[in-house]
């Protein structure tokens, strides 16, 4: 008998400045239409730049098994938008299922923080869309020291994560999206990630 996954996808794309939000949008479209396959899967979806109820948020958040974030990256950081609904949503998640508290005691305060998570057992993944290529993370003498984007521009973001008990899968980055996208072979790569993570773990 399948047991029914649970998946949050959140978009936070935004039309901002000369951004649509198109790009991120066709991502959210990719990763449900993915999900649409399986029987034992029930989707939701919050984009962000329509708006959301801060409670109803938390509650997806301790609903899901997976939660799913794409985001584009502006100035190195995620979207204006995207800040503000982690910060909502996430204070809003204290002892409600997000975090009960940083994990530290009064009799020891200088361990365990980044314990007091609440979403043990649930799983999050995340894509970015980036103006840069790859190699601007990967060459040596180019703009980001080899550092790449998960322990760089993302370190903040999973530890954030992790400081709600998630666990972490395996990224997905869109490099080069602005001069040089091509949509179709980025979303065909795209899919092959969503099967090589996700293809046996929901049927099981």
């Amino acid at each position: 008998m399948l047991i029914m996954k649970h998946i949050l996808i959140i978009n936070a794309g935004q039309n901002f400045a000369h951004s649509s939000g198109k790009y991120n949008k066709t991502i959210t479209e990719t990763t449900l239409n993915f999900f649409e396959k399986f029987e034992a899967v029930e989707v939701k979806i919050t984009n962000i730049s329509e708006g959301y109820n801060q409670e109803e948020e938390v509650e997806k958040f301790v609903w899901a098994d997976y939660i799913i974030y794409h985001t584009p990256m502006w100035w190195f950081q995620v979207p204006n938008g995207f800040k503000k609904y982690i910060d909502e949503v996430f204070t809003v998640g204290h002892r409600k299922g997000i975090y009960h508290s940083d994990g530290r005691t009064h009799v020891n305060p200088e361990i365990n923080y980044g314990t007091g998570g609440m979403l043990q057992g649930r799983k999050y993944m995340v894509t970015t869309s980036w103006n840069a290529p790859k190699t601007a993370f990967t060459m040596p003498g180019e703009f980001f020291n080899e550092t790449s984007v998960d322990d760089g521009p993302l370190f903040g973001f999973h530890r954030m994560n992790a400081f709600a008990a998630l666990e972490k899968l395996p990224s997905f980055h869109f490099h080069d999206v602005e001069k040089n996208a091509d949509v179709a072979r980025d979303m065909n790569e795209y899919t092959m990630h969503l099967e090589q993570i996700f293809e046996l773990s929901i049927q099981a």
